[in-house]
């Protein structure tokens, strides 16, 4: 009875030992990146927020993108979170089923994109609205009244007469707001002016470039501005390039690829959606692109990166795993 008593202890003991350790690994290990991987959100399912961006709103990051969960149609998804890490499924921002049949056809979405709208107090979202074939090349937009919705479908359309695929939105310092998106079947590339309300385009539309190009992200760092973008592949992944310009209308100058390390020359397998200025600490962009799986759309992954700006020279530089401790913390 005395030896069972012993061994009892030595197991409580070394139970709590182990509970102590785990306790501790847990407390020391920190949130991390893992470019390429799957990334499942806070219930354990993968993230379907595919070619999307980021909105960051009463210091919550709230994540859009192509909804591609199996057994669901294909609307837009939103997810929140306070640290970039850890995402909360907040549903579906739009469904597919709100979308409209142009011609007695289905549309369908890719790359929406949300912002806010500070004098009208709304979120707007604006995608690339398609139908079976690539010939409908126009914009959709709609509105909602909180950053998860719902969102309202309120209008399909070409800005300024041209085709409207690839595209993301940008909205400067100054509160104006644009469009930048691949026309002419992809050859060309332009940016365009929103109104005011930022449900339509005016005609302040200019061209870019006519280099073939899509996937264009749009960031400023010190009053420069920078356009990634991606070749013309379709699904296959391909080198990278960007543009700079003094003024968002241009003149824009390009620029080959900044990627570097394993796999560069094809964007890392990647292609590009968005760039995130990370809140509160200078100078921190990430790079945010989709490792497209075609024959599984659903697995398909992201690529977030740290990049860095040396005057005109774009830096995004593979990491198998990274932390926002990378950068350096803001001071001012």
């Amino acid at each position: 009875m005395i030896f069972c008593g012993k061994m009892r202890l030595l197991l409580r003991s070394g139970a709590l030992v182990a509970v102590l350790l785990l306790r501790t690994s847990i407390a020391l290990a920190q949130p991390e990146f893992h470019p390429g991987k799957i990334w499942a959100d806070t219930a354990g399912h993968p993230i379907q927020a595919h070619g999307g961006g980021v909105l960051v709103h009463s210091n919550t990051f709230y994540w859009y993108g192509e909804d591609r969960t199996p057994g669901l149609r294909g609307g837009v998804s939103c997810y929140s979170s306070t640290n970039l890490y850890d995402w909360q499924r907040e549903g579906v921002a739009l469904p597919a089923e709100s979308l409209p049949q142009i011609g007695g056809h289905a549309t369908f979405l890719e790359r929406p994109k949300v912002i806010f709208n500070s004098r009208t107090g709304r979120f707007v979202m604006w995608m690339h609205l398609e139908q079976g074939g690539y010939h409908l090349a126009s914009v959709g937009i709609a509105v909602g009244g909180s950053p998860a919705g719902p969102f309202t479908f309120q209008n399909a359309f070409q800005p300024n007469g041209n085709m409207s695929r690839d595209m993301t939105l940008y909205v400067d310092d100054d509160g104006n707001a644009y469009e930048i998106y691949s026309a002419r079947d992809n050859y060309d590339l332009r940016i365009c002016r929103l109104s005011d309300d930022f449900l339509s385009a005016t005609t302040n539309d200019v061209l870019i470039a006519s280099d073939h190009r899509e996937a264009p992200a749009l960031f400023k760092y010190r009053s420069r501005y920078y356009l990634i973008t991606s070749a013309c592949t379709g699904w296959a992944p391909n080198a990278a390039n960007y543009y700079t310009a003094g003024h968002i209308l241009g003149p824009w100058t390009g620029h080959p690829n900044p990627c570097r390390g394993p796999n560069a020359e094809r964007t890392f397998d990647g292609q590009s959606t968005f760039v995130l200025p990370v809140p509160g600490k200078a100078g921190a962009l990430i790079f945010m692109a989709d490792r497209w799986k075609p024959h599984d759309l659903p697995n398909s992954t992201y690529l977030w990166l740290p990049l860095q700006c040396e005057g005109d020279n774009l830096i995004i530089d593979w990491r198998d795993v990274w932390s926002l401790e990378s950068f350096h913390k803001n001071h001012q």
